[in-house]
């Protein structure tokens, strides 16, 4: 084994790229070439290490199917780290196959954790969570570790499973603990600070109170009715209406659910369903026609009663009825949720992950960048938007190193 690839293996391993570089920085073989390329990723260098990682791709050989592999591996994890998720990205599931099947199990599993943290960032917490409960966890890298206790804590607050959260992020802070890189530790702080920030609003008649994700996960399992805006259904306990289809519905019963034991005005659920400010007779004729819809929706959960102002929202068994919304709210405040990450997304990221077309989501970095809440560098295909001040660069690349030839 070549004694400066061994070093520089041993120095990525560590956490430490600049150690890495300083033993091949000047060579230009396939070997040197790909660990050049983990050191720069790990810099924040994302492009130059793309450009590193493709030259030792290409310099290995048909017979070095693994070393090839695993360049592929590192550069779907800088796509995967720098939101470029319709290109190499897409790959990683392929790339570990390939992977397990020549015997490298350690990439082949931390293949398998990437796709769980691809699968979570656009929202496909199903796959995710099958990806990661099938990969073999003892053959993963130690520095490797950490993402997967973080993809896990991830699946769990989606899921609002606080306490399950909470277990998962106190595996990640023990494997970066143990992996002794402080970026890692970096990392598992600021998925703490996630976990401990305000997950939703509560509406009620008395006003509004911020939720922890732990409060929000009692709230649903407490047999309240729940219109919850921050899904677009209506859930009591284990029984969940969806209305993301029906927005007319979901405004009705959000708005009832706000104004509960009280009524709502029909000039005001008027307003609220069809954005209108002066009603006539056919907004009131659609009106009735809307909450005939809706009680028959929520015939599980709530009856609505009509009053001499409006109607009001009964629900079954005595149980109390509460609205529950993202912390902020306004005009694309999903967009501006997913940029809170810190990481830098490209449009076409954000239109995955949103499940929208990749011109609604220009057009709302275009609104927000005017008004000054993202910016975005980089151009063309490059282009990439950030709610930062300045662009931030991931610090959880860890790739494990390709070992040298021979």
């Amino acid at each position: 084994m070549d004694r400066l690839i061994a070093a520089a293996s041993r120095a990525l391993a560590a956490g430490d790229p600049v150690t890495a570089l300083k033993r091949v920085a000047l060579r230009g073989d396939p070997e040197a070439l790909a660990l050049r390329g983990i050191a720069m990723a790990q810099l924040g260098e994302l492009t130059r290490a793309k450009e590193l990682l493709r030259q030792a791709a290409r310099g290995f050989g048909p017979e070095e199917a693994i070393a090839h592999a695993r360049c592929l591996l590192a550069e779907a994890e800088i796509a995967l780290v720098a939101r470029d998720l319709n290109g190499p990205a897409q790959k990683i599931g392929a790339t570990g196959a390939l992977l397990e099947a020549c015997g490298d199990l350690a990439n082949a599993a931390h293949a398998a954790c990437l796709e769980a943290r691809r699968l979570l960032l656009i929202g496909r917490l199903d796959g995710a969570e099958r990806t990661l409960t099938g990969l073999d966890f003892l053959a993963l890298p130690l520095a490797s570790r950490t993402g997967y206790w973080l993809a896990a804590a991830g699946i769990a607050m989606r899921r609002i499973r606080a306490s399950d959260a909470r277990a998962a992020l106190d595996q990640a802070a023990l494997a970066a603990r143990e992996a002794g890189i402080p970026s890692l530790a970096a990392e598992v702080r600021r998925a703490l600070e996630a976990l401990d920030a305000p997950a939703a609003r509560l509406i009620g008649s008395d006003g509004e109170v911020l939720l922890g994700l732990a409060e929000v996960e009692r709230l649903i399992t407490s047999g309240t009715v729940v219109a919850d805006a921050c899904r677009t259904v209506v859930r009591a306990g284990l029984t969940v209406v969806p209305l993301a289809s029906r927005p007319v519905l979901f405004a009705l019963v959000r708005a009832l659910a706000e104004a509960w034991p009280g009524d709502v005005p029909r000039e005001t659920l008027i307003a609220r369903a069809f954005r209108v400010r002066d009603a006539d007779e056919s907004h009131r004729a659609r009106l009735r026609v809307e909450i005939g819809r809706l009680r028959k929706a929520l015939g599980k959960l709530a009856g609505l009663n009509a009053t001499k102002r409006g109607f009001v929202l009964r629900p079954h068994g005595g149980q109390a009825a509460v609205a529950l919304a993202p912390p902020t709210e306004g005009e694309h405040a999903e967009v501006l949720a997913l940029l809170a990450d810190g990481e830098a997304w490209s449009s076409s990221a954000l239109a995955l992950a949103l499940g929208v077309s990749p011109r609604s989501v220009q057009r709302a970095l275009e609104a927000l960048a005017v008004a000054g809440e993202v910016q975005s560098f980089g151009r063309g295909r490059a282009c990439r938007w950030t709610a930062s001040l300045l662009p931030g660069f991931p610090t959880s690349l860890l790739l494990p190193a390709p070992a040298p030839r021979g």
